[in-house]
């Protein structure tokens, strides 16, 4: 099969994006948050834990801590209690903690609205901050690669193999292949289709809106 050029590359991961907003449309945050704080505190949450599990503890979570003041004052045994059911519960809730306690000190008590600034608070690392910038500021810097959008863009082969087990690696790959104009929907949209047709076992690729233009899709 001949090597694909970068041309052929963008252009068919662009016709992807193109399908997929057909298909869904806007897509909603998956994280159930009232401000800019809950939201950071519930992507830091969210690592390796599903967003419904998320959205379980959360409540409790912000209705006895719903300021950075509040959970900068907090210990961490107290936030693990609350969030005891999420997978690394004792490191979350140290991070939280110290995620609002940064907040408090280094930001007046508000989130930061840049890339550089939001990644230098305990626990949250660069897929936090762009869904962060994304949805509570419209701001887009990047792409947010969770284990959805990563195994999309490996399955779709637009980025390598060799990328597989490093997402930030697989988010220069898209970046370097899509348009900024289509950066902002693909972390939403790409999870629905991650959830609902393109399963991390048995894909349902018969059918699938992507299916002319999937390598995996022929292999299955």
């Amino acid at each position: 099969m001949p090597r694909e050029t970068k041309a052929a590359k963008s252009a068919r991961a662009v016709e992807v994006c193109r399908r997929l907003d057909q298909k869904y449309g806007p897509v909603e945050c998956f994280l159930d948050h009232e401000s800019p704080f809950h939201l950071v505190i519930s992507v830091l949450l969210s690592a390796q834990t599903t967003d419904a599990q998320v959205n379980r503890v959360t409540p409790e979570l912000f209705r006895r801590w719903p300021t950075p003041a509040d959970l900068a004052a907090a210990s961490p045994a107290e936030v693990a209690e609350v969030i005891h059911s999420l997978g690394f519960y004792k490191t979350k809730a140290r991070h939280c903690v110290e995620c609002a306690q940064t907040i408090v000190t280094d930001f007046a008590g508000e989130v930061p609205h840049t890339m550089r600034e939001l990644t230098s608070l305990p626990g949250v690392g660069r897929k936090t901050a762009n869904i962060v910038l994304n949805v509570s500021f419209g701001i887009v810097e990047g792409i947010a690669v969770d284990t959805h959008v990563n195994r999309i863009a490996h399955r779709l082969a637009l980025s390598p193999k060799t990328h597989a087990s490093e997402p930030l690696k697989t988010e220069q790959d898209l970046l370097g292949i899509l348009p900024r104009e289509y950066w902002r929907d693909v972390n939403h949209q790409w999870i629905r289709h991650g959830r609902d047709t393109c399963t991390a076992r048995s894909p349902k690729c018969e059918g699938c809106v992507l299916e002319d233009i999937c390598p995996s899709a022929h292999l299955a």
